[in-house]
C-alpha cells in the first residue's frame, strides 16, 4: 500500500440481508467506480415456478424472504387474481391489510433499532447498542412482537405465513383469536410514538438528492397491496404497463439484475418514495408524528428514511387498531375460481418498497412464464448513485470515515440482497 494506492477490506457486515461487495476505485484524486457488488448465486425462483400450478405461487414465493414474505404472498395473489378477473370482497381486503400491517410493523422496527440505529449511536451491532441503551431496546423487540402476532394469528405461523391462498385465505380468524393483540397492539402505538422522537435528533448527514420516486398510489389510503404506479415526474399508470416503464438488464458486477426507465432513469423505491407520493394518506397520528419528528412532506435526505420508517410503524399500528376494531368476518375464507390462461400483473408496497410478480398460465392452469421484481433490485443502482455523490466530495476523509458512511449509505435502503446471508466486502482502491 503507498499514499496513493489503498484497499480496505471490511470482511464481515451483520446488518445487510445477503452477500455482497462494495467497490469504491480512487485514480488521481477522482472517484472512477462506486458498485454494489452482489455475487450472491442466482436461486432461480422464476424458474421453479414454471411448470407448476398457478394456485401454489404464494407459497412457493413466500420462502424467497423471511423478512417481508407477506409481500410475495400478497402480490403473487394480486398478478394470479388479476389474470382470473378475481375481487376479493372488502372483509377479506381488510384482513390482508392487517396482516401486511404485521409484517411492516416486524420489518420496518428490526431495520430501525436492530440494523441502522447503531451507525447513528456508534456501535458495531444491536447487541453492543443493548448495554447502554437497554430500554431502548426491550422497547423496540416488544413492538416488533406485537407486529409479529398478526402475522403468527392471521399468517398461521410468524415466518414464512401458510394461510393465505389466492382469493382469499384458507380460515377467517374469530373476532375472540384478534381481540387479545388489540391491547399490545395499542401499547405499540404509544411507544412508537414516543420512540421516534430521539431519532429525530440524531446527527444526520446533510446530503440531498433529487430522487425520481416511484410508488404504489390508491384512492383512498396510504399503499399497502394495492394502487396504481405513480411517480414523483408524473407518471401514473396500471400495473400492467410496469414492464413498459422500468425495464431489467445485467451489469458485469452484480449477479442481481439492475432496473432502469426505459429513458435509463434510475427510480428510488421504499419508505421516502411512499411517504412523498402517499402524504396526503397518512392516517391521523402518524402525519403527527412526521410533524413532531420535523418531517416535511417530501424527504430528499436519505439518511432520514430511519425516522420515515418510524412514521410508518406508526401508520400500520394505527391502521391494525381500526381494522380489528372493525372486522366482521365474511361467510366465507375464499372467493372460488377454475384458473384460465393469460397473463396477470400484480405489485404491492413490500417494506423495501414496490414489489413486482407477473405470471403468464397456459389453458391448464400451470405457470409457463414468471418475473419476479425485488425492490432492492431497482435500488442497487440509485445506491450506487448515492454513495458517488457522497464520496466525490469527502475524498479527502480517512478511508475508515468513508466506510462507515458508506455502510449506512447502503443500509438507508435496508437492502434485502438475498433474504438470508450476512456478509459485505468493502474494497476502496486509492490510486
Amino acid at each position: 500500500m503507498t499514499e496513493t494506492t489503498r484497499t480496505i477490506e471490511v470482511n464481515q457486515l451483520a446488518r445487510v440481508e445477503g452477500e455482497g461487495a462494495l467497490h469504491l476505485a480512487i485514480d488521481g484524486g477522482q472517484l472512477t467506480a462506486a458498485q454494489l457488488r452482489i455475487f450472491e448465486p442466482p436461486r432461480y425462483f422464476e424458474a421453479l415456478l414454471r411448470g407448476r400450478d398457478c394456485r401454489e405461487a404464494p407459497d412457493i414465493t413466500a420462502r424467497i424472504c423471511g423478512i417481508c414474505p407477506v409481500a410475495y404472498l400478497m402480490s403473487s395473489c394480486a398478478a394470479i387474481e388479476d389474470l382470473c378477473g378475481l375481487s376479493v370482497p372488502a372483509p377479506i381486503a381488510d384482513l390482508r391489510r392487517l396482516l401486511y400491517c404485521g409484517e411492516w410493523i416486524e420489518s420496518h422496527v428490526l431495520h430501525m433499532f436492530m440494523l441502522h440505529l447503531p451507525d447513528f449511536l456508534g456501535y458495531p451491532d444491536a447487541v453492543s447498542m443493548a448495554r447502554e441503551h437497554g430500554d431502548l431496546v426491550r422497547t423496540a423487540l416488544r413492538i416488533k412482537k406485537a407486529g409479529n402476532g398478526i402475522v403468527a394469528l392471521l399468517g398461521g405461523r410468524e415466518i414464512h405465513p401458510i394461510n393465505v391462498r389466492i382469493g382469499g385465505f384458507y380460515r377467517l380468524p374469530t373476532r375472540a383469536e384478534l381481540a387479545p393483540l388489540r391491547d399490545e397492539l395499542a401499547w405499540a402505538l404509544d411507544a412508537a410514538e414516543q420512540a421516534l422522537l430521539p431519532l429525530a435528533a440524531l446527527d444526520f448527514p446533510d446530503f440531498e438528492r433529487a430522487y425520481t420516486f416511484v410508488a404504489l398510489r390508491h384512492d383512498s389510503e396510504y399503499p399497502m397491496g394495492r394502487g396504481r404506479l405513480v411517480s414523483s415526474d408524473g407518471i401514473d399508470l396500471p400495473v400492467a404497463s410496469y414492464d413498459d416503464y422500468l425495464t431489467e438488464h445485467h451489469v458485469r458486477h452484480s449477479t442481481s439484475l439492475h432496473s432502469r426507465t426505459a429513458a435509463g432513469g434510475v427510480v428510488h423505491l421504499g419508505p421516502l418514495a411512499r411517504y412523498a407520493l402517499n402524504h396526503d394518506r397518512l392516517t391521523p397520528r402518524a402525519r403527527a408524528a412526521a410533524q413532531a419528528a420535523g418531517l416535511p412532506p417530501v424527504v430528499r435526505n436519505p439518511f432520514r428514511s430511519i425516522l420515515v420508517r418510524g412514521v410508518e410503524v406508526v401508520l400500520a399500528l394505527e391502521e391494525a387498531l381500526r381494522l380489528i376494531d372493525g372486522y366482521v368476518p365474511g361467510d366465507t375464507p375464499a372467493v372460488a375460481f377454475e384458473p384460465r390462461a393469460g397473463t396477470g400483473y400484480g405489485a404491492t408496497e413490500a417494506p423495501r418498497g414496490v414489489l413486482y410478480h407477473r405470471y403468464t398460465v397456459g389453458e391448464d392452469g400451470l405457470i409457463t412464464d414468471a418475473k419476479i421484481v425485488a425492490p432492492t433490485s431497482v435500488n442497487q443502482a440509485v445506491i450506487e448513485a448515492d454513495l458517488r455523490h457522497y464520496v466525490e466530495p469527502n475524498l479527502h476523509r480517512p478511508d475508515a470515515e468513508l466506510r462507515a458512511v458508506c455502510e449506512t449509505a447502503i443500509r438507508n435502503y435496508d437492502p434485502c440482497i438475498s433474504c438470508s446471508a450476512h456478509f459485505l466486502k468493502l474494497t476502496v482502491e486509492r490510486r
